[in-house]
């Protein structure tokens, strides 16, 4: 199973040029685990940018994928990972979801970048 991190699914999303593994990864909606706080971080993205259709269609389309929610296991395994690996609060719990499901994590974010379970993706120069 795979997670895709809200870093590539805002790049997926603006149409960005990312690798083509990632694009299967997100379109194999069977393979695909959406931490909740993935949907959050993605819809506030657009709402930012003041694109508030393409913020619904976003999580529309990510919940094509199966739905984590933030539950009390997540959340305390998340608080430890936090303090292990110095992650932000959401990046955690993306991290600490991926452990419990034993997932693949695929992000372009840096805090990841040397975990376990990650495939971490340099961020490609925009034109």
């Amino acid at each position: 199973m795979n997670i895709v991190d809200s870093s590539l699914w805002i790049e997926y999303f603006l149409k960005n040029d990312i690798d083509a593994c990632i694009i299967s990864t997100i379109k194999n909606t069977s393979n695909l685990y959406v931490p909740s706080v993935c949907l959050y971080e993605v819809h506030k993205k657009f709402l930012v940018l003041n694109e508030v259709g393409r913020a619904n269609l976003a999580v529309d389309i990510m919940r094509l994928g199966k739905v984590i929610d933030l539950d009390s296991e997540i959340a305390v395994l998340a608080s430890n990972v936090s303090k292990q690996y110095k992650l932000p609060m959401a990046d955690s719990i993306i991290y600490a979801t991926a452990q419990i499901h034993n997932a693949e994590i695929y992000t372009q974010d840096k805090h990841f970048k040397d975990l376990k379970q990650v495939r971490y993706f340099e961020a490609r120069k925009t034109t």
